[in-house]
């Protein structure tokens, strides 16, 4: 189903997309790189991967268009066939593939796929992001490899389903532009890590119909439902928010909310939750800190009662541990440096409001507040 559509429904609408100037400068580079018949592409896959072939004279551009992803997926089977028996220089400009996700086929588009003289099959990846002196950024780089690994699975199966099977490349041809202009230039990235990592994930994965079993008789999906049903329907499907969805998924913004509502630390990082162990929520580490609960043996439980226990001595106010009679540790009143820390203790469920130094130095003022407890702190 279409998620984006789904995230509108649901009142939370998915914010984020590619600029339309970087599609259009991407697309732009793309045409360049295929122009005359993908000539300079051709090139490129010769210099880097296969330079003892025949350099490829006026390759083969086949025509894969056809009607419906079934039509096209089939269609870029059939030239794939032809192209690895008719031997020489093949480009498939923008084929269709298709992709077993959980018992659901996925259907993926590469930038290219290039048949090599010998029959091989290599898969090309054309970013709009450039390589400086020869390299580009290795984030960016790691997200192209992890993105041609799928492609270079789906290409597997349609080269399985042929006899004798093709070779399939795991070196994969990353095309950038060079420097900062607009000239192609291409590097060869090994991709064959990326592929077992995505083999073994598509091998647990859950399958839709498993997920189906589990749902409630009678659930629906329609963008066209009333919100609190669609909500529910939604909501009946598990899912785990965290920071990185945002960059994926068009429910991340719904899923977010969810996951503030309930009090998921998951919505602080992976890393954070990793950290806490059995504390699932902000309000079992907050009820943890102060002492209420958890068992004082606990590694975690400790930490997070020193850690709130420093933090409160730092901002003059009780420490969960102190009694009823107990002073709090004061300002720090005179003539020093003119930092002063903050009067009074500010109540348990309002920030700290920071006020002005006193003294007569140079004036420092102290900006730490506390946060409230439904909230991590930050800096101001």
């Amino acid at each position: 189903m279409n998620k984006a559509v789904l995230a509108s429904a649901l009142g939370s609408p998915s914010a984020f997309g590619q600029s339309q100037f970087a599609f259009m400068r991407g697309n732009a580079f793309e045409a360049r790189v295929k122009a005359d018949g993908g000539a300079e592409l051709l090139r490129l896959v010769h210099e880097k991967l296969d330079a003892e072939a025949e350099p490829p004279v006026g390759g083969a551009v086949p025509d894969l268009g056809a009607s419906g992803p079934e039509g096209r997926t089939a269609r870029t089977a059939l030239a794939l066939r032809e192209a690895t028996a008719a031997g020489g220089w093949t480009l498939l400009d923008h084929p269709l593939l298709a992709l077993e996700v959980a018992g659901s086929p996925a259907f993926l588009e590469p930038d290219a796929v290039v048949v090599h003289p010998d029959g091989a099959w290599t898969v090309v990846e054309i970013k709009s992001f450039p390589m400086l002196d020869g390299s580009a950024d290795p984030a960016k780089v790691g997200a192209a490899a992890r993105q041609s690994a799928v492609y270079v699975l789906a290409l597997e199966q349609v080269a399985a389903r042929l006899d004798p099977a093709p070779e399939v490349h795991h070196t994969v041809l990353l095309v950038c532009p060079k420097d900062f202009s607009n000239l192609p230039t291409a590097s060869a990235v090994d991709v064959r890590k990326q592929c077992s990592v995505t083999r073994r994930q598509l091998e647990r994965l859950t399958r839709v119909e498993d997920i189906a079993d589990a749902l409630p008789e009678g659930t629906c999906f329609s963008p066209d439902l009333p919100a609190a049903e669609l909500t529910a329907a939604v909501e009946s499907v598990p899912a785990t928010y965290v920071p990185e969805c945002l960059a994926a998924c068009e429910l991340a913004f719904h899923c977010r909310a969810r996951s503030r509502a309930e009090g998921a630390v998951t919505s602080l990082g992976r890393s954070l939750r990793a950290e806490l162990g059995a504390l699932t929520t902000v309000t079992d580490v907050l009820s943890a800190a102060h002492g209420h609960t958890g068992d004082p043996e606990d590694p975690t439980v400790e930490a997070l009662r020193r850690a709130a226990k420093l933090r409160m001595e730092a901002l003059g106010t009780p420490s969960p541990a102190m009694g009823k009679g107990d002073a709090a540790p004061g300002p720090a009143r005179g003539a020093g440096n003119g930092a002063a820390g903050h009067d009074g203790a500010a109540p348990d469920n309002e920030p700290q409001v920071p006020g002005p130094s006193r003294g007569a130095g140079n004036g420092a003022t102290s900006h730490d507040a506390a946060a409230p407890d439904n909230e991590p702190q930050g800096s101001k």
